[in-house]
Formats: structure tokens, sequence, C-alpha cells
């Protein structure tokens, strides 16, 4: 939005305001209307009178209809009962309701509130609330009349007001009770249906006070209902229930308990259906009702047709008993039936707690207090509630019975459900305005009706809990009764369908309308309980939900936990889910079957079907392993052999296995943890292993059976596999069999269970199997063979140890004799090369462990002297040997004795191999061998292994060998001492390493260096640490080493160049000169230094401060590898000005190297600042250069800024530029010069940085300050000029050129925009200047004084102010006041570019290239904003002339139908009478103003104008307004004699005399279209096109009276110019001099131009359709040419610039919009006759209040100057 606006205070000051005050009317008619509009509910009138009825007291109510015979069927000649009632109810219509009730009579304030609408009753106690319902009688009735008591009271209408009538009534006429007597505004109304109307009754009778309702059809008694209730019993509020809201607002205190008795007598006809000849419903009550059978019945009846079901089966079953029942009724009309049903009503005291500001809210909206304490009723229908005495009970009460969804009563019953079969009486409830639904919108009210619908749900919860009670008492009594603990399931069933009643009584659906009533009361009844249970019928009776279980599938096993009968789930399945749904309630859980099996022991057949459940419940994954095993872990069985008697007691916990019988016999022995086999044989594999069990396996069983062996179990001795052979053998045939299919791990297992034991059957007895022998070893005979076996695998015994070979030690003993020394064979049978062949041919048959022995036991002799016929006397372990070949008999090593040929590939060498015969020798014994052959000089042998070794490396796998473990020297070296040897680790190939001193490997042996584990170049640790313990001293030296360390740069790592970029190793060299002043070839060395503190190569910059080292391309790759840099970075450059600035003053000689490094850190400081260290130093260290200027004349005293700037301004030829002197300071000590000025004044004392844009930065940063900080500046400024127009032009100028000007600005600099200047500047003239400049020192202050045209100042009323000097400001001095505003640090070049742009005009600054045009559009933008502000006035002018046309339209029809009305045409009056065209003629005459109508405007209006403005002076301003308004000459006002300047009369004479009389009034003209026409005479208004006026002077005749003429002037005018608010001038042709008048005048024609403009905004007019024009002659003041309003500018300099130019703007204001309002009627009107005098008016008092606002404040705008 726009602006701001105060409402308050517009507000204030209109109720301030003196205006008439006035009452708001309201339609009596209208309102009742609406109200019943509201009311549109079935029974309206009498649920509200009944409610009155039960406000009052009252314990009976008579209802009566009275009728009116039907005009066309006669009543039936007969005396039957029937037959008259059935006539009057089909064909007699109502005449009048009369409902009287026996209540108190009406008070005094019951009678003043029954005749004010919206005025309720503030007795909390009562129904009423709103005041409104009384009036629903208006729906049928016009007049109704109330008698009470001994008073009386009608109402009747007067138009569309309301009015009433009391009346004392006489004492024969006074009675107790009060009537309401109500007659039917139709004589057509039918008797509405009786049957719902009873069942409404009926259903009104449930909760008030009343107790007796009677309907009455004429004299017939229709309906008697009655009401008793038992005696009130006090319910036990459950501990459990929270019997406060959430919100806390209101507390239940107690509940009760009553029964209460409904009676009903009534007429058959009541429900009576009559039906038409054609057989279907005649739609009497359908039509009553409002259900008659329309085009969606009728389609639904169709397509019902053409469907089948049992949908149309039920319907068509109900159609047949709806047929007899009505064909019993219809027998007897007159007939009496009679009923009585039983509710039960739980009612709760409440009390409310509340806060004032509640209750405040509560009364305003209810105009009752909010009570402190209430009550809410909860009535259900009990099991045995209903005592049927007829075939109707349930018509007659089917709205009382809540038997689908129960509603809410608030008194009387709402359209609101409760969402279940109960309903809920709250008084208390606050409805909406037509009662029937709940007010759930208004804050307050909602937050009331929320906390009395969570009450309802809290009371549902404690009614609840009395029906379980009362069913847990009926099976308590059961029980007792049959003397029995526990209750049974037939106590179950016999009371089950009063808790499926219970159940669905309180099954929660959706309430309707709003389901938010519903959710609420659900809510509350859920959530009161402090547990999360509720009580519910189970299999073991009454108990909480808690201990309650759903049993979704047979557990017989466990009997014991209690469950929801299952016909309780199917007949009451909706409550059930909701307990399921909310979690209040679950399904039987593992845990409850845990607890069960915990509490008893299960028999045979419960375990057997347990065992089947879980295993159902684990293959579906229902239950994972830890639950199964807990299951089990708890489970205890009995199992009674019924063939023995005995029984076994089978803990389910200890059960780990199962058998398999196709693995191991049923029958066979088993362990205690095996589950019995009669228990799974019915299962699965997969089913027994989800239960966690596990396939007894062969090794457990066997294990277990070898455990149990020798009597150390029960096993008897038949089952002892180490005793019975039987058995042992039987053990092995299954073993057998699975033998394949046992993995290795279990047949090492069997072999280590079986091999020590005697289990194997032979011909000797059973033996261990490692001393058993296959049958087929026949070697000997009396061995150990195996018998006894059939379809045993020779696998298993072979696995067992069976022996098929005889055991070496035999062998050794019977077959080999060896001498006691074991050196030769002695007579012996055999020699080591037949055992070998023996063994090897028996080879797969000889035990491991055999084969081990063979391995450490020495049976082979070696070759001696290389001799293979002869062996040594020693025998070796085969592994000690070597094969016998040439190759390695030539490296001495010990040889297999083997006469003969040896061949590696059969199956003797074969078998020799397995046992270790070695092929090839090891790397260390070659190098023991080269090792020991150097030593003794055997250095053919070493030259023999190494060339062995090289020949070999990769055949014989020697790479794989480390040889970094070698310390054996065995290396040769190059060099001449052969005899010197050495490790690996400690020679070197690579040339180069010897400048570090490394040793070299032998040349000769380089290609093979590898294979010795000779590396290339030594670690690079040593080498560095070889270089920093002797760095190189020459400089040859130095480039070898470091081109050493250069061609290895991959190799150093970032923690070696960290060691060596701070080690000194790096030689500084000094060349020495000898006596001819020659440089020596030989250098000495000065120092060392780290790599990181020397450079490489030259550098003319930085070479005489910092050391620079080159040695080469290659050495300075390595340096720089350590951290040498070609030239050193910003960070260490900055580091030492800041360490050492005056060294490198002394170094340079020179202030402008310096300045170059200065430079450098400037460009640079973005990173050195992130070093806050060193930025701190920066900041203290005097390492900065600044420069003090020493004039080469002094200056002489008093010099003034003006003669110094004309100094400026001399050729820089004649200048004596002055000394400057630099010197080292730090950043605080110098001062950066941004004000030239005052630099120039105090220079003398000053410091100064270098003027470099750069550098000051850089100072800046580092704390130097600005000397425009240092500088005050205090203006001193004389008194405010009375012409404040060269300021105002001067700030329109700077806020236009400012924009040009910072637009070459960077965003950096610049402190302030245009817009900050535009809404903070301001410029006034001052009559004098004087500016006092003091600079602020240590301890001193130096100061100076001059006068300026221009300052600026702060003020803290008026923001920044420019002050300038009235009569000649210097542009220059505004720029430079100005620059300070706008940029952050400002230079002189800034305020010399904005003089320029100040003191030049557009035109140039065009032609330099500048972009003006934004200028230009910006002024043209600002034309367009005004002119779519003034489209937008017009637009809303045009939107209240609609409104206003609407609203007028609507009054004239108003008034044309009552006019139609009185003109009603008399009786026998004749179309052609005079009295009919008479009215003809005035209803078409036209609503245009006539002539006579605008000539009797109020002769005093403008007369009074310029007195109610204060202009009571009586001068020619006011006789020309008067002139303006009444009369002119020529298109436009003259201005001539005395005679011109009276106002003419509104008519004259002879027309008064010749008026004629109208005998009816004469019509006005609508306001909207006098306005409309005056909108078009605004819009009418236009820019003149021309830049000439010329015209003849002629005028017209007005025919219409002699008092006026038309006379129009000629005019001869050219344009001239523009003034500055926009507005062309016109200047006489006859003018001699136009420019010399244009600059005499321009300041006051301006004056002019924005007064017209003032007037103009009144009417939103354009701006370019005003218009100044001058002539030196005539009498002209203004004049309109085709729209175009001209104004001339000679009667304002006459009349109003003298007070305009002193600020009083009023009298001007109101002269020239008076003129413009006679122009402005000529757009409508040419001539100056009564039709422009009746526009003008209208002009000016329809924009009177506006052009009075800006008159106002104008004055305050005066006032405050």
């Amino acid at each position: 939005m726009g602006t701001s606006i105060d409402y308050n205070a517009l507000r204030a000051q209109t109720m301030g305001s003196e205006n008439d005050e006035e009452a708001v009317t309201v339609n009596t008619r209208a309102l009742i209307d609406k109200v019943l509009a509201r009311y549109s509910g079935e029974w309206t009138v009498l649920r509200e009178l009944l409610q009155n009825a039960a406000d009052a007291a009252a314990t009976k109510v008579t209802i009566k209809f009275e009728t009116l015979p039907s005009p066309s069927i006669p009543v039936p000649q007969t005396t039957e009962p029937s037959s008259a009632l059935k006539h009057i109810l089909l064909h007699h219509t109502l005449k009048r309701l009369l409902v009287t009730n026996n209540g108190q009579p009406f008070g005094s304030n019951d009678w003043t509130r029954l005749k004010r609408i919206a005025e309720g009753n503030p007795d909390e106690t009562k129904i009423g609330a709103f005041g409104v319902g009384f009036y629903s009688v208006f729906a049928d009735c016009e007049e109704p009349f109330v008698s009470s008591g001994k008073e009386a009271m009608a109402f009747y209408w007067k138009g569309n007001s309301l009015f009433t009538r009391r009346l004392q009534l006489p004492e024969t006429y006074a009675s107790s009770d009060t009537s309401f007597v109500l007659d039917y505004r139709s004589s057509t109304s039918p008797i509405p249906g009786l049957l719902p109307l009873c069942q409404f009754l009926a259903s009104s009778l449930t909760f008030v006070g009343l107790e007796v309702i009677e309907l009455y059809l004429d004299e017939w008694k229709l309906l008697r209902l009655s009401k008793k209730a038992a005696p009130t019993v006090d319910v036990i509020v459950p501990k459990e229930v929270e019997t406060r809201t959430h919100d806390r607002l209101m507390r239940i205190t107690g509940v009760s308990r009553e029964t209460a008795q409904l009676d009903a007598e009534w007429l058959n006809i009541v429900g009576w259906k009559p039906v038409s000849p054609t057989g279907m419903d005649s739609g009497w009550d359908s039509h009553i009702t409002g259900k008659g059978s329309g085009p969606t019945t009728s389609l639904r009846s169709f397509f019902s047709r053409l469907t089948t079901g049992p949908v149309n089966i039920a319907a068509e079953k109900a159609a047949k008993e709806e047929k007899v029942s009505q064909k019993v009724v219809f027998e007897d009309l007159a007939g009496l039936s009679k009923a009585t049903v039983f509710l039960r009503v739980s009612t709760a005291t409440i009390r409310t707690s509340i806060s004032d500001s509640f209750s405040h809210e509560l009364e305003r909206a209810t105009k009752k207090p909010a009570p402190q304490s209430t009550r809410l009723a909860l009535l259900t229908s009990s099991f045995e509630s209903v005592v049927p005495n007829s075939s109707n009970v349930t018509d007659v009460f089917a709205s009382v019975l809540p038997s689908k969804s129960g509603r809410i009563f608030i008194g009387f019953p709402t359209h609101q459900t409760t969402g279940l079969n109960a309903h809920i009486s709250a008084p208390s409830v606050i409805p909406t305005v037509e009662r029937e639904s709940i007010d759930l919108n208004a804050r307050w009210l909602r937050e009331w009706n929320i906390a009395m619908l969570r009450v309802a749900g809290i009371v549902c919860r404690i009614a609840w809990a009395g029906e379980m009670q009362l069913i847990k008492d009926k099976l308590s009594r059961a029980s007792n009764t049959g003397n029995r603990n526990k209750v049974s399931m037939e106590d179950i069933l016999r009371v089950l369908p009063e808790a499926v009643h219970a159940l669905n009584q309180f099954t929660f659906r959706e309430s309707t309308p709003s389901n938010q009533v519903g959710e609420i009361v659900e809510e509350a009844f859920w959530t009161c309980n402090k547990k999360a249970s509720i009580d519910i019928l189970s299999s073991c009776g009454i108990l909480p939900s808690q201990q309650v279980r759903i049993a979704t599938e047979d557990l017989s096993f466990v009997d014991g936990i209690p469950v929801l009968p299952k016909p309780l789930m199917e007949q009451a399945k909706d409550f059930v889910d909701k307990l399921t749904n909310i979690g209040i309630i679950t399904e039987i859980t593992v845990s409850d079957i845990k607890k069960e099996l915990e509490a008893k022991a299960l028999t045979g057949q419960q375990l057997g079907e347990f065992l089947k459940w879980l295993v159902r419940k684990a293959r579906s994954s229902e239950v994972d392993e830890s639950t199964i095993r807990s299951l089990l872990e708890v489970t205890v069985a009995n199992d009674n052999d019924s063939n023995s008697g005995q029984g076994r007691v089978i803990v389910l916990g200890e059960m780990k296995h199962f058998i398999n019988p196709s693995r191991i016999p049923a029958e066979v022995p088993v362990p205690s943890t095996t589950m019995p086999f009669k228990f799974t044989k019915s299962m699965s594999k997969v089913e027994l292993e989800a239960l966690g069990w596990e396939d007894l396996q062969l090794v457990p069983w066997l294990r277990w059976l070898v455990e149990n062996t020798g009597g150390r179990g029960h096993l008897p001795i038949e089952n002892d596999l180490t005793a019975s052979p039987s058995f042992a053998a039987s053990l092995l045939q299954i073993l057998s069999k699975q033998w394949e299919g046992l993995s290795q791990s279990s047949k090492a297992t069997v072999v280590n269970l079986l091999s020590s034991r005697t289990v194997m059957p032979t011909k000797l007895g059973l033996r261990t199997p490692t001393d058993s022998y296959f049958p087929n070893v026949k070697l000997f005979d009396d061995l150990p063979v195996v018998s006894g076996l059939h379809n045993v695998k020779d696998k298993l015994l072979v696995a067992l140890g069976v022996r098929k070979t005889i055991e070496l030690g035999v062998i050794f003993e019977r077959l080999l004799i060896v001498s006691e020394n074991n050196s030769v064979p002695s007579e012996g049978k055999w020699s080591h090369v037949d055992l070998i062949r023996y063994l090897a041919s028996v080879r797969d048959d000889i035990p491991p462990d055999d084969i081990k022995r063979l391995k450490t036991t020495p049976i082979c002799p070696a070759e001696v002297g290389q001799d293979p016929s002869k062996g040594s006397s020693r025998r070796y372990v085969v592994s000690d040997l070597f094969e016998p070949k040439d190759t390695l008999r030539s490296l001495h090593l010990p040889i297999l004795q083997w006469p003969g040929v040896y061949r590696s590939g059969s199956v003797d060498g074969k078998f020799l191999s397995s046992l270790g015969l070695r092929t090839v020798p090891t790397v260390p014994e070659l190098i023991e061998i080269m090792a020991r052959s150097a030593t003794e000089g055997k250095f053919a042998l070493r030259d023999h292994a190494l060339t062995y070794l090289i020949i070999n490396h990769h055949i014989n796998g020697y790479a794989s060998y480390d040889t970094t473990s070698i310390a054996t020297p065995y290396l040769p070296l190059q060099g001449e001492d052969t005899k010197r040897l050495v490790t690996p680790s400690q020679c070197f190939t690579n040339q180069r390493a010897a400048v570090l001193g490394f040793e070299l490997l032998r040349s000769d042996l380089h290609p093979h260096a590898l294979k010795f584990g000779v590396q290339s170049d030594p670690p690079m640790l040593d080498c560095i640490n070889r270089l920093l313990k002797r760095p190189p001293d020459t400089r040859r030296n130095a480039k070898e080493v470091f081109g050493y360390f250069a061609s290895r740069l991959a190799e150093i790592k970032d923690e070696h160049v960290q060691r060596l970029g701070g080690a000194s190793f790096v030689p500084i060299f000094r060349a020495t000169q000898s006596s001819n002043d020659y440089l020596n070839e030989k250098l000495t060395v000065t120092r060392y230094l780290a790599p990181r503190e020397c450079f490489l190569g030259d550098s003319q910059t930085y070479g005489e401060i910092f050391t620079f080292v080159d040695l080469g391309p290659e050495a300075n790759s390595f340096l720089l590898k350590c951290g040498s840099k070609h030239e050193p970075n910003k960070l260490e450059l900055a580091q030492l000005m800041v360490r050492e600035p005056a060294r490198l003053v002394t170094v340079f000689q020179s202030t402008e190297k310096y300045l170059i490094l200065l430079r450098t850190l400037a460009d640079s400081f973005p990173i050195l600042k992130k070093d806050r260290e060193l930025l701190k130093e920066m900041k203290r260290s005097q390492f900065l250069l600044a420069y003090t200027e020493v004039p080469s004349k002094p200056a002489k005293s008093g010099t003034t800024r003006r003669a110094i700037e004309d100094d400026f301004d001399e050729d820089d030829e004649d200048e004596e530029a002055s000394i400057r002197t630099f010197q080292l300071a730090s950043a605080g000590q110098i001062t950066i010069v941004d004000d030239i000025i005052s630099y120039n004044l105090f220079k003398d004392n000053l410091l100064a940085a270098p003027q470099e844009e750069l550098l000051e930065d850089f100072y800046l940063a580092l704390g130097s300050p600005l000397l425009s900080a240092l500088v005050e500046e205090q203006p001193r400024v004389g008194a405010i000029d009375n012409d404040q127009r060269p300021a105002t032009k001067l700030r329109k100028r700077v806020m236009e050129r400012t924009r040009l000007f910072l637009n070459d600005c960077t965003r950096e600099i610049i402190k302030h925009d245009a817009r900050w200047l535009e809404k903070n500047l301001k410029v006034e003239a001052v009559a004098l200047i004087s500016l006092r400049r003091s600079l602020k020192l240590t301890g001193r202050i130096l100061s100076h004084n001059e006068s300026r045209s221009a300052a600026v100042s702060q003020d803290q009323r008026k923001g920044w102010i420019l002050s300038i000097t009235a009569d000649n400001y210097d542009l220059f001095e505004v720029s430079q006041a100005l620059v300070h505003l706008l940029l952050t640090r400002p230079k002189p070049q800034y305020a010399m570019l904005l003089d320029m742009f100040l003191g030049t005009k557009l035109e140039k600054l065009r032609a330099r290239g500048y972009n003006v045009e934004r200028i230009l559009r910006q002024k043209a933008a600002e034309a367009r904003i005004a002119e779519d502000h003034r489209q937008k006035q017009l637009e809303e002018e045009k939107r209240k002339i609609k409104e206003r046309e609407t609203s007028w339209n609507g009054i004239q029809a108003q008034v044309a139908a009552r006019e139609q009305d009185k003109s009603a045409n008399m009786p026998g009056l004749f179309p052609d009478s005079p009295e009919q065209k008479k009215l003809g003629q005035d209803d078409r005459r036209d609503i245009s103003p006539t002539d006579e109508q605008r000539g009797k405007r109020p002769r005093g209006l403008f007369s009074e104008i310029t007195k109610r403005l204060g202009f009571e002076d009586g001068r020619r301003p006011s006789q020309q307004l008067q002139n303006l308004v009444s009369n002119g000459n020529g298109d436009g006002l003259a201005n001539g004699s005395q005679k011109q300047l009276m106002a003419p009369p509104p008519y004259s004479v002879e027309d008064a005399k010749g008026a004629k009389r109208h005998n009816q009034p004469e019509t006005v003209t609508a306001p909207h279209q006098l306005q409309q026409n005056l909108l078009s005479a605004i819009e009418a208004s236009r820019a003149h096109d021309s830049s000439t006026i010329f015209s003849h002077p002629q005028t017209n005749e007005v025919k219409e009276t002699n008092s006026y003429c038309d006379e129009r002037p000629g005019r001869d005018l050219s344009f001239f110019a523009d003034s500055s608010r926009g507005i062309k001038i016109f200047l006489s042709n006859n003018l001699t001099d136009k420019n010399a008048f244009m600059r005499a005048n321009s300041s006051a024609l301006n004056d002019f131009a924005s007064i017209l403009l003032d007037c103009g905004n009144v009417f939103a007019l354009r701006v370019d359709s005003l218009h100044i024009f001058y002539d030196d002659s005539g009498s002209t003041i203004g004049f309109n040419r085709k729209g175009s309003i001209f104004f001339n500018y000679r009667y304002f300099e006459n009349l109003h610039l003298p007070n305009v130019q002193q600020g009083v703007k009023a009298e001007a204001l109101v002269y020239w919009w008076v003129v413009l309002c006679h122009e402005l009627a000529h757009n409508l009107v040419d001539d100056h006759s009564s039709n422009h005098s009746y526009y003008t008016e209208n002009f000016v008092v329809q924009y009177f209040g506006k052009m009075m606002a800006k008159v106002a404040a104008s004055s305050t705008d005066a006032a405050a100057r």
C-alpha cells in the first residue's frame, strides 16, 4: 500500500465532529425473513414453543390443530369415527395452531423480551439463548397472539415494521396457562404428517422437564405422551476415569442413573398411510414430511426391478409386512394403541472453571452468564428396554430409541447426531442460531462446546463401566449359585446378547452433519481412562482388556487364556475392530502362550498339537528363533506309555536333536537330548529344524556311544560297542553306509573316536583298528585279521587304521638286520636300495606315521670322493642328501650313494623325493660356499658358485629369497682389493653415488646386481645424512653432490624436504681479488645457508637484500625441491621490511626502490593480512615511507583559501615546486591526504602518505588516519533568507545531476546514493556562511577561518542541510560539500566532476556523451505516474457514480410502486378522462433539470463562500467570485463595468409572473446523473494542440431569458514557453518584448502555475489541459477552447501575487478554483445560460470538501513558515 493512514485518529476526528448523529434503522420484515431462513428445519415452531414451556417449568403442553373443511368435498354422511377422521386428514386444511402450557405466566421481563429480537433469556439454566426462536411463528402466521396469566399481546404489521399491543385481561379471560394462538397465513396449508409429528413430540419429551404432551386435531385427541422416572441411583465413578477435561474447563462431580418410562396412547390413524386407487402411496404422508417420490425415487424403483439379490428380497419382505400392518390399521382408524419404553438415563453434574475473560466472551455471545454448574444426560436403551403393546410400538418411539444413531439434545433434539446409539442431552451446549447444530466456529463458543462434548465422552465411559458391572454381577451370581470358582462357558453365552447390545450401543460411527462432534466425544471416551484398558466380556468373565486376548486360531493346548467369545467378535465387529486399532486389546501373543505353558504340563496329545502349532508358526516366520527357544524352554510334557503304564517327563528345553531314520535307525539307543521319534515322525526335517532342533548326526551319536561304553552310562552290555562284537559290527555297517557322505572333519572325528578303542572284530577277538590287518595281508600267519564284517567298505577300515602293510618296526626287526653301531648292513637280507624299492612298491598303503618315521630315520649313505660306487659308513637322513648329479657334485655337496643310473622320474626317485631328497642347494648354502672358498683362496669355486647362482636364479626360485637378511659378506667390490667382500646392502651400482663415499659392486656383476639384492643407489636417508655431515666445500663438489640428488628428486619425500629445507648445507662463496682487481677462479666458502634462506639465480630487484646462488640448472632443481625459491614471496618480503626497514633504505639508496616494495606489499595486502602476527607488526613497525613538504618560499600569513585556489590557476611553468623529504614512520604517525584544501592549510604540521591510491588504501588499512577525520569543519550560517527559490532550484538540480555523477563512481566508494540524498537532504538559502577548520594534533589544535558560499551541516531535527548564500553561491563549493556526503573518500577530482555536472546544461552533457536520457525518462515517468493517479481518481469517481445509480434506481422503484398503488384507477373511471390523462402526463415527464429548477438555486450560496473562508473585507476578489459563478461575458469570464460585476437574479420579474404552477411536485435530477455529467466535463478537458489562438469576437442572444447575454471577445495569442510545472504559457501577439516580459515574470508565472495545478488536482485534471495566457488589455479572466482551459496571468498578478509570494495562498486557491469550475461547466454548456450556472454550482458543491482540505493544508504550511 502507499501512505499509511492512522485510522484511530481518523475515527476520533469523526466522532468529535459536530455533525448530526443518526440511528440505524431496521427493516423488521426483512430481518424476520432472514431469521426464518436460518430456521428452515422441520417442526421449528413446535420446538420453540415446547422450549418456552420447558423454560417456564411447565409439566403439560397441549397442542391443537384447528382445521377448515374442504369447500369442494362434502363431509361424509356417516357417524363412523374412522370415516370422519379419514375425511379430516385427507381434505381439511389448517386454520389455526393453539399451543397451551401450564408453566409460570409471563412476567414483565418476559413480555419485554418477547417483542425484542435477539434478546434471549439471560437465565443460564434456561434453554433459550438468542431471543429469535419465537419469531419462527412468522413462517406460517402473519399476526400471532399470546395470552399468559392476566395479560395478552397481539402482533400486527404496518408496512415493513412490526408492532405490538398489550391488554390487561378481564377476570373472565384470565388464566394461569400460557397460550400461543397462531392463525395460518394461507388457508390451503395441509395437515402435517401425523407419524413424524408424534415421533418428534415423543423425542421432545425425553430430556425436558415436561411430563405430558397431548396432541389434538380439532376435537380428536390423537396422541397422549407421559413420562415418569424411577428413583435416582448414584453411580460410582471408576478410579481410573479422569473426570476433568483436557483443557481443565469442566469437571464431573457426580453421576446418577435413573430408569425412565415413556407411555404413549394414540389413535391408529397416526400410523395410517393412505393408498391411491392405483395401489401406490397417495403421497399424503410423504408430501407432508418432504419425502415424496420424485424423479430420483422413480428411477431408483425402475432400476431396482432390473436387479435381483438379497436387498430386493428384504425390501419385498418388508413391503409385505408393511401392507399387512396397514391393513390392520385401516380397519380401525379410530382405534387406540398403546406402547411403553424404558430408558436408562445417566446424568452427570458438571462444575465449570473458566476465566473471567472467557466468561465475558460467552456472555457477550449468548447474552447470559456462563453457568458455574450444569448437567449433561446420556440416554441409552437397556437390553430389555421395549415392552411391546402393539404392532406400532417402534413407530412412535422410533426417534426416542437410539437404535441407529443418537442425537444431541439441547433441550430438544437437533439435527446433529452423536455417532453412537445414545442420545446426549446437554442444555448448556451453545447451538447455532437455528438450534439445529452445535456452534464449532466462533472461538470462545467452540472451546466451551468442545469441553461439553468431552464431558459427554467421559459420561459415556462411566455408563459403559456401569453396563459391564451389571453383566459382571450377573456372572458372579451364576457362579455362586453353581458353587463354582470359575465362570463357565454356559454363563458367558447367557449374558452374551446383553454384552453385544452394550458393545454396539457404544460403537462410534461418523456423526452428521458435523463429523467433528462424534470425533470429540469418541476421543474423550477412549482417552479419559488413566490406563489404556477397558472392561469387556471374555471367556473368563468381565476383565480389563489388557488381560483379554483375541483368538485368531484354535489353541486348545492353552485353554486358560481369556479371549473374546467368537459370537461377540462377529456380532460386535466394529467395536472389536476399534479396540484392536487403538491397541487396547491384542491378539494372543507368544508371551501369553509362554505364560500359560509355564503354569501347567502338557499331555502327550497337547504336546503334539503344540509342536504342530509351533512348527506352523516357525515356517511362516511369525516367530523367530529366540521366541521358539523361549517357548520350548518352559514347556514340560508327560509322556505315558499305554503299554507299560510308565511315563516319562519330557523337558523340551533340553531337547536338541531329532532322529532321521534314513541315517540312524529308530530302534538304536539315542541321547536323552533327542526328541522321541513318535512325536516327530509326522514332521518333516525342515519343520523340525525350524524349531531349532538339529538332525542327530552320526558323529555326535557315535561320540555318545563311545562315552557311555564300559558301564559309564545306562546302556546295556548288548549295546556296548567295545564289548559286543555284534553291536560293533552293526555300528561299522551304519558307518560304512554313510562314510562317503561324511565331511573330512567328521571322518577325522570318527577315526579319532574309534582308532584307539577295541571296536574292530578280528579272528583273535576285538582289537583296535591299528592293530588289525586286512584279510589279504598274509606275510605272517599270526596277524589279527578282520573277520565277521559284511558290507563294510575298505575305505572305512583304511581310515580307521586297519593296516594293509606290515609295520616298519617289524620290518626293521624281521627283515633288515642292522649292526649295533648303525654303520653298514651285515648279513642283512636287504640293502638300503632294496628297502627303498620295497617301500616304493607299497607307498599307498604306508601309514602317515610310518612315512614320518622314514623321513627322520638315517637309512641312506652318501658318496665318498664324488664316486658313485662308494658309500660312506655313515647313514644320513634322506633330506640331508642331494640327487646324484654332476652340477651338484661340482659344488662339493653331500650326494646320495646310488649304484647304477638314478632317475628322478622313476618310482624309486619319486619315493625318495617324497622322503625329502634334495635337488638344488639353497641360497644360504651357496653363500656359505662362496664365503668359505674366498676365505680359503679358492676363487674358482667362489666364481663357480656365483655363476651357478646367476644361471639358476629363476630356475631354482632364488628370486623369492630375501637378500636383505644376508649378513655374510660374499660380494667382491670394484677395485684392486679382491679379498674384500661385502654384503648386498653395503654396495651399489650407480657410479654417481661414489661422490658421497659409497662402495660400488664389481663392474662385471652390475648386470646381475638385482639377483644379488644390490641396489642402484643407497637409501635417500643415508645420502642425506652424509650430505649434512660433510657439506660440499667447493663449487664443483656442490654441483656434483646437488646434481646427484637432483637425479633422485622423485625419491625425496616430504619429511626429507622438511629436514633439508632447514639444514645449512648450501655453500655461499666469495671470490677473492688479485692485485690487478681480477677475480680468482678459486672461490672460498664464507658460510652455509639453508635452502629456504637463499634464492636461485640472480635478481636486480632483490639481489641487494637477499642471498642468491646459482649452481647450474640440475643442482638448482634440487635446491628448489628443498625449499629455495627464485625470488622471495610477499610474506617474506613483508617480514624483512618490517624487521629491517632502515637497512633496506640504506641498501637501496633510493626512495623510489623502497616505494616499489611498498607497492608490492600493497598489492598483496589481502594475503598478508591473513597472518595476524605479521599484521600486528606491520601496524607497529616504522617501515612506511611518508613525506613532509618544505616550501620553496614561505606562504604569506593570512593567505585565504581563495588566494590559494587562485594560485592553483597559475601556469605550471610559474609554479615553484616544494621540496619533499621522506622518512620512515609507523602507520599511526602518517596522515592520508584526502582534503587538499585542509592539507595546504596545515601541511607544515603533517607527515603525509604518498598520494597514490594503492598506497593510500594500504596505509589506511594499517591504521593511518584520513586528514578529513582529523580536521573538524564547523560551518556557521546566518539567518534563513525569505526567498527560498534558489534553494529549491538548486535542490532539484542536485537531485537530478547526482545520478549522473554517481553513475561514473564505483560502488565501493559510494557512501550514499541518490535516493538517500533525496530523502535526507534539505537545501536552505541563508544570509552568510563561515567555515572554521580545526586540526587536532597531539597536545595542540590548529584552526583556520574562512567565508564560504555553501556548507553541509547535520541537524537532529531536520537532518542533513545544505546551506547556500542567497545572493550568489559557487557550484564548486557546493560540490565540495556534497562529495563528503556521497563518497566514502572524496578526492579533489570528484568535486570538480560534480561541479561540471551541476554547472552544465543537459544538452551539453548529452553532446559530451553522458546518458541524460534517463533524467528525461524519469521526468516522463513522473508525468505518467501523475496521470495514472489522476485516472485512478476518475475511476473511483465512476465507481461511486455507479453505486449511487443503483441506490437511486432502487429508491425510485419503491416510490413508483407506492405511487402506482395510490394512483390506482377509481371504479368507473374512463381511460380518456382528464384525471387519467393528467396522471399519464405526469408519469411521462422528463427527469432532467428544468430551467426553473436551476433558476431556483439558493441565492446566498456563493455570496457566502468568501465569508466562510475569512475573506470579509469586501474587496474586489469577492465581487469577482460572485460574478464568476453567476454571470460572465464571452466563452470566458469578463471583467467589465460595475454593472457586470453585479450577480443577476435567479429569474426576472416577467419570469416570476409567467411561471406555471404544477399540481404535482416536480421530480429532481438523479444525483448520479448529475455527477456523471460533471465527470464527463472533467474528462473532456484536453491540451491545446496549436501554438496560436485567434478568434473574432461574437455575441449570442440567449432566448430563454433576458437576463443573460453571451459575449465572446476576440483573442490573438501565441505559445512562448513552458513553466517549471509543465503548464504552457501563451503571450499576446501585441506584446512588444516578450523576452523581457518572461525575464521579469518567470518566478511569478511559476507561482501561478503552482496555484492552477493545486486547483486542477481537486478534479484530477490532466496537467496539459491547463494553460496560462497574458494579454495587456481585455476583460477575460479565463476561457475554454474546445476543452482546453486558459487563465489570464494579468488578473493573478494584480489580485494575488503579493500574497502568494508571502506564502498566503488560500484566497488565490479559492478564486481560481471557482474560475476553473466556471470553465469546466463550459465543457457541458457553451452559452452562459441558466444551465451553465446550474452545472457551475454543482461543481462547487460536489468538490467543495476536497478544495477545503487543500486550502486547510495550504494555511497550515503558511503558518509553519
